[in-house]
């Protein structure tokens, strides 16, 4: 079928290329062209839906009758103008005729503050064949402007009343958009389904079966993703990809954390011979420096036979693949299994081949071809304007070197470091780290490269300093010159003096030692040097997780996360398996105590196995005890499969996002329940979460009815704060050590203590053996920690007095600000 495109304004009508905006005139989102307007109202091109209406009015999408998808986008960076200057008639679903107006324009100052009015009119239908009909030049509104040929796929993959369209609308939250992880994830899924789907975010439309399209998206925390399928059962797919996409943001995980910045080193005063650089991994070396420089591998340009280049491409492609995928399955492989498995997701990526393909069917060698399209991808990440996909386009060029190393039966960077080494480059693909010759490397100092790379993720669960962004001052050093880099205080010393040298020596063998001895120590009970037990548990998902926190020292288990049992299912899983399960991490656990959270779910946190409806505000809805008490058999189930597997006097249930009592009590109902259909006796406790304000001004209410109090101190610190945590603007302010934060801990730590209950923390800030001192000043008598870090924790508390740490908790909360409290933290620092 054909659809007739009329020009929705009149103006000036040029070619896409021209528009000056990258991710336009590559053609990333689709082909089509621009028009500079002269008119003050947007009219419909055709019959058809409206599809989406960006929230401040710049752009719109609009699907014909014919099934054609267009997007029109009004100017460019006008996102930013914030709704100025656009008036939208229509919304989301709503019918229009060609010639309707859509959106009213006021040109003086859209124009006087956009960089450009081109506005680009891109077919975001995958395969659809494009006829231009309209040359550059003026243009009257309504003129015939394409004509657009569905493509036949659409028509033959399937009969009428299978191919149906479902839309679902999903929010980014927390962490760093779709990147490389998450897009693979996205990208698997999309690849495995029968049909269409396609992912929109503002003004721009990706084909999920692409990692680098859904890369380009530029997609970062908090914007609202369009998810559109056609095929078969199109809803539940829809549904399943939402909820891949609503826990992209916990991506990352919690194995390893690159440090916070240091706020104070900016302010410190340079010396002589120092200059700044970004931290992305603490820690100090001192060595000498070994640059690698990085200039391209010769390659043929052209090459014989597109039949067998194309060939040759797809063997080193597998090969590659068979090698990533043994890194990905290793269980000792830490983040670099999920680093290789993103990389396997980009060596396979659609689009990347399609496009080496048609090089190489032009005369380009498979080399030539790969490195070309590899390159074009690059360029659309760093286009996005989005830092953190900036910094994944040196993993595109990393799978790029390997690929034509295999292509060329080569060892890709074979160049050995001499231990101790500081690395000085440009940036540094991840896979560097991952030879077992560099395990003995000094430190990185990159010119480039950023704090989030996976680079930094590698260097960060090695425990290799790590600085980024250091400009000049990297380029400028000599090979072989002795260098000290503190990326602890996040500078570099070019000049070091032999006594400044002996000095870092003396104090990194120091802290080996203390590291040493932190582990060797970790299996024992944490007790405060004035005789006070302190529990340091482990933050879980999986028994593996339980297996390497114990072998970590930690003494239990303060949060399993049971989310991830309902992530991958279509239907609730049932109570067998859930117990199978449960029991799998009990046991791993060695009969240590183990803390199970209810499934903790909710408009912000979609599953397709239990959908819901859609909600204005998913932080303030239904979240937590409150969707499950909406859906009491799915909770009974879980409980009766925790009890199953879990044996009484290891287990301890906890109930997340609780605000007042009477969710204890009707909780209990349904435990109590569950305890006399299987015939179990002994007592279990069950706990809150103090994760919102109201919980914890009512601790002393919720703790009549709770065995114990956890504080979930993220989320807390988002309510307290009035800070969305999946708003990137406000990521650096939302600290759970700001004073607002803290008194409502200590709060909350009164109200345990009134009734006698235990009192523990399982959210963010357990994690940093800094801030333990403080934590247990405030009443906390377990801390909840990711895995790596619990050795350290527990070493500082071993030299805790009770008395001095409320001593400083007082001083803390008396402070007003995050900053002044973690300045106090460092001059309390041992």
């Amino acid at each position: 079928m054909t659809t007739r495109i009329h020009a929705p304004i009149a103006g000036i009508v040029c070619a896409l290329e021209q528009v000056p905006d990258p991710v336009f005139a590559q053609k990333i989102v689709g082909d089509g062209l621009a028009i500079e307007p002269l008119a003050d109202r947007l009219l419909a091109p055709f019959d058809g839906e409206i599809v989406a209406v960006a929230p401040t009015g710049h752009s719109v999408t609009l699907r014909s009758d014919g099934g054609i998808e267009l997007l029109i986008h009004i100017g460019i960076d006008t996102v930013a103008l914030g709704g100025k200057g656009f008036v939208p008639v229509v919304a989301a679903g709503d019918r229009v005729a060609a010639g309707d107006a859509l959106i009213g324009l006021d040109l003086d100052h859209i124009a006087l503050a956009a960089p450009s009015l081109a506005t680009p009119i891109v077919v975001t239908t995958a395969g659809a064949a494009i006829e231009f009909r309209a040359g550059p030049g003026p243009i009257a509104a309504g003129e015939l402007l394409l004509e657009i040929e569905a493509p036949a796929a659409a028509d033959a993959a399937a009969p009428r009343g299978v191919q149906a369209t479902a839309h679902v609308r999903a929010i980014l939250p927390g962490g760093h958009g779709i990147h490389a992880r998450p897009a693979a994830r996205i990208s698997a899924l999309a690849r495995a389904f029968g049909g269409e789907v396609r992912v929109a975010c503002r003004d721009r439309s990706a084909d999920a079966k692409s990692v680098t399209s859904l890369l380009a998206l530029g997609a970062i925390a908090g914007d609202e993703l369009d998810i559109r399928v056609v095929g078969p059962e199109p809803r539940a797919f829809a549904v399943q990809l939402a909820e891949i996409i609503a826990h992209s943001g916990a991506d990352d995980g919690d194995a390893v954390t690159p440090a916070r910045p240091d706020e104070d080193a900016a302010d410190t005063p340079l010396r002589p011979g120092e200059f700044r650089a970004v931290r992305a991994s603490p820690g100090l070396a001192v060595g000498p420096v070994f640059r690698i420089e990085g200039a391209d591998a010769p390659i043929a340009v052209e090459t014989g036979e597109p039949r067998e280049e194309l060939a040759r491409l797809t063997a080193a492609r597998e090969r590659l693949v068979q090698r990533l995928a043994a890194r990905a399955s290793d269980p000792d492989a830490g983040p670099a299994a999920a680093i290789a498995q993103a990389h396997i997701a980009l060596v396979e990526d659609v689009a990347l081949g399609e496009r080496a393909a048609a090089l190489i069917a032009g005369g380009a060698s498979a080399a030539f071809a790969w490195r070309q399209a590899s390159r074009q991808e690059e360029e659309a990440l760093c286009s996005t304007g989005v830092a953190r996909l900036a910094e994944r386009a040196i993993d595109l060029r990393d799978i790029e070197r390997q690929l034509l190393a295999e292509l060329a039966g080569t060892v890709p960077d074979a160049v050995e470091v001499p231990a101790g080494a500081i690395i000085v480059a440009a940036d540094l693909a991840p896979s560097f780290l991952l030879e077992p010759a560099r395990a003995n490397i000094g430190g990185i100092l990159l010119g480039a490269g950023g704090a989030t790379s996976h680079l930094a993720i590698l260097a960060a669960a090695r425990g290799v300093p790590m600085l980024v962004a250091a400009g000049a001052g990297a380029a400028a050093l000599a090979q072989g010159a002795t260098i000290v880099l503190d990326a602890d205080r996040a500078r570099v010393e070019t000049a070091p003096d032999a006594a400044r040298i002996a000095g870092v020596r003396t104090d990194l063998a120091a802290r080996r030692a203390r590291a040493a001895d932190a582990l060797a120590a970790a299996a024992q009970d944490c007790v405060m040097a004035d005789g006070r037990r302190i529990e340091i548990f482990a933050n879980l998902a999986s028994a593996d997780d339980a297996r390497h926190a114990v072998a970590m020292g930690a003494e239990g288990c303060g949060l399993l996360r049971t989310e991830f049992l309902f992530a991958e299912c279509d239907t609730p899983p049932g109570e067998d398996w859930q117990a199978g399960v449960y029991a799998d991490i009990a046991t791993a656990l060695g009969g240590r105590p183990l803390i199970v959270r209810t499934l903790d779910a909710g408009a912000d946190k979609p599953l397709r196995c239990l959908p819901f409806a859609p909600e204005e505000n998913p932080a303030l809805g239904m979240r937590g005890i409150r969707f499950s008490m909406q859906r009491p058999d799915v909770l009974a189930t879980q409980l009766r499969a925790i009890l199953r597997g879990v044996p009484a006097t290891q287990l301890r249930i906890m109930l997340p996002m609780v605000v007042e009592p009477g969710e204890l009590r009707a909780a209990r109902a349904l435990l109590d329940d569950a305890r006399r259909d299987l015939g179990i006796a002994a007592p279990v406790e069950l706990g809150a979460m103090i994760e919102t304000p109201a919980a914890a001004i009512l601790a002393d209410a919720i703790a009549v009815e709770a065995d114990f109090l956890s504080i979930g101190s993220n989320d807390l610190a988002q309510y307290a704060l009035a800070m969305d945590r999946g708003n990137a603007g406000l990521a650096a302010r939302i600290d759970a050590l700001h004073p607002a934060v803290l008194r409502l801990i200590a709060a909350a730590a009164e109200g345990a203590r009134k009734h006698g209950r235990w009192f523990g923390i399982c959210g963010g800030i357990a994690s940093d053996p800094d801030a333990a001192p403080l934590l247990i000043g405030l009443g906390c008598r377990e801390l909840s920690s990711v895995a790596n870090p619990i050795p350290a924790i527990k070493a500082r508390v071993r030299t805790l007095d009770l008395v001095a740490c409320e001593h400083l908790a007082r001083r803390a909360c008396a402070l007003d600000s995050a900053e002044a409290v973690r300045a106090l933290l460092e001059e309390e620092k041992p």
